[in-house]
């Protein structure tokens, strides 16, 4: 569920994805980077704001981004890490492939965000003959990846005015839970999407994924036991990571691997930072493909864990500034959404908020904004923080039988 109270934006973002895709596929990817993202917090840190750190010594060396991405351009696949909701990496990456292109302008951009079906649709975006409507349209972006894709299209618009191609990376979440579910061996060979076999998971990334499945799995058993290493539920979940390692190795491979081209392009996979970190995930899946010289970059806050900070992380890590906290929001309508069977209704209502003086109810279902059909959650949320105050905003709600018109009347600004 979620609720439009002056929410922390990020959190919005998550738990909107989370509630339309379900649980299985997203709440693990994000249950993931969260844990990257905030298991380093806590301790002091020795990075300096906006500045670049090199990892390739016994100790973490202060550096520029001119030797970083000078030595990145010798490289055959470069992998960029992100936050997926976190605005500044997004701003970060486009940094970084800008300065790429400039020192090898013969370049490729696969993108986590896309699966493999959607590459007709990338193809027709690069060569100029869609909208940003359509390409979000026609690659089903609503459904398939759930971020605002406001965080994504300046990297889409820089693809596109330099004609660089873009490769779509994943596959459909739909196969990755049904491996969690039943295990690789149990998914017909006809339903992976062309998807060979993962190198096995080494023993750290193992630990790794452990700690993410411990945190978020539920007991089980007579008496409420943990999980445990053993357990066939998490050699299925280690499955299920590994396969979307493997997918986005085998697309980023298809164009770096040695004897496909006289001069092969700079290959950049533009993905979480949890499939990256420390050579576990699509590096190591790479290697197993023959891609060696591989490169990898994350963003970090500024405030990262120095004991964190250990060869191997990354080839080099940028120091992402802490930006300046805005003030919150109050509450902008005052209910709490749940979407099922493609329908958005309003789950609660709180007391005294603007929804119960508009007289919307627990249980309606959300039919129209401003004469547009409610389509998913992410644009019902956006059409409701974005209503300028002071102004009025029809909606159109089934409740029960009837179908009622209402309409919000947001305050002025004080």
């Amino acid at each position: 569920m979620v609720t439009i109270n002056g929410m922390n934006p990020n959190l919005l973002r998550i738990l909107a994805a989370m509630i339309a895709v379900g649980a299985a596929g997203v709440a693990a990817h994000v249950a993931i980077e969260a844990h990257n993202a905030g298991a380093a917090a806590g301790a002091q840190s020795c990075l300096d704001p906006a500045a670049w750190t090199m990892l390739d010594g016994a100790q973490p060396r202060r550096t520029g981004i001119t030797a970083v991405l000078t030595e990145m351009a010798k490289k055959d696949v470069v992998l960029l890490g992100e936050q997926h909701d976190e605005d500044d990496d997004h701003r970060w990456q486009l940094q970084v492939l800008s300065a790429l292109h400039a020192q090898r302008p013969d370049m490729i951009i696969g993108f986590e965000m896309f699966p493999r079906r959607a590459q007709p649709v990338l193809d027709s975006w690069v060569a100029g003959n869609l909208t940003v409507k359509q390409l979000l349209d026609e690659s089903q972006w609503d459904s398939v990846w759930k971020f605002p894709p406001e965080l994504y299209l300046p990297l889409f618009q820089f693809a596109r005015i330099n004609r660089i191609p873009m490769v779509a990376l994943n596959v459909d979440r739909k196969l990755t839970r049904t491996i969690a579910e039943k295990g690789w061996d149990a998914v017909p060979t006809a339903e992976r999407e062309g998807v060979g076999q993962a190198a096995p998971a080494s023993r750290a990334y193992r630990d790794h994924l452990f700690e993410v499945y411990g945190e978020h799995s539920t007991p089980h058993g007579k008496n409420g036991a943990k999980a445990q290493k053993t357990d066939s539920a998490f050699g299925r979940f280690v499955e299920s990571q590994t396969a979307w390692d493997r997918a986005m190795a085998e697309a980023l491979a298809r164009y770096a691997l040695p004897g496909t081209a006289d001069a092969r392009p700079l290959v950049v996979g533009i993905m979480g930072s949890g499939h990256l970190r420390f050579g576990h995930g699509v590096p190591h899946q790479l290697r197993d493909l023959g891609v060696k010289n591989v490169g990898t970059l994350l963003p970090v806050p500024v405030d990262f864990d120095c004991k964190e900070l250990r060869p191997g992380l990354a080839d080099a890590v940028f120091a992402r500034p802490q930006p300046a906290k805005a003030k919150p929001e109050p509450p902008r309508l005052g209910v709490r959404l749940e979407e099922s069977a493609g329908a958005i209704r309003i789950a609660a209502v709180t007391s005294g908020s603007l929804a119960e003086a508009t007289g919307l109810k627990a249980d309606d279902q959300l039919v129209e904004i401003a004469g547009l059909p409610v389509t998913s959650m992410l644009r019902t949320i956006a059409a409701i923080r974005l209503q300028p105050a002071g102004t009025w905003l029809p909606l159109r709600v089934k409740r029960g039988d009837d179908t009622l018109e209402l309409v919000v009347k947001f305050p002025a600004k004080q």
